[in-house]
């Protein structure tokens, strides 16, 4: 099984802080390799497309942002970007 899991959060989907799973908005599995190949290279493109921004580490993680897109973090008193994170993996690799 292969997954593809879009976050949207204040860090690049890379780092996985603790609790970095309640900032998942889609989680879908695909069982063959060529639907998961498929879904991947439509969601690249579709961010490539809305956003300015990326960037790739390990083959596996991306983010994409758009240099507007903040949010004001109190903790930190100053704006903090956002970012689009995609991470496409082997189900049994996420645990």
């Amino acid at each position: 099984m292969y997954t593809i899991i879009y976050m949207k959060a204040d860090y690049e989907p890379w780092w996985k802080f603790e609790g970095w799973e309640t900032f998942i908005q889609t989680n879908e599995t695909f069982e063959t390799v060529e639907q998961f190949e498929l879904a991947l290279q439509s969601k690249l493109q579709h961010c490539r497309l809305t956003y300015d921004n990326e960037a790739t580490k390990d083959g596996g993680f991306w983010a994409f942002w758009s240099e507007e897109e903040s949010v004001f973090c109190e903790a930190c008193d100053d704006d903090v970007q956002i970012y689009h994170g995609i991470i496409a993996t082997k189900s049994e690799e996420l645990k």
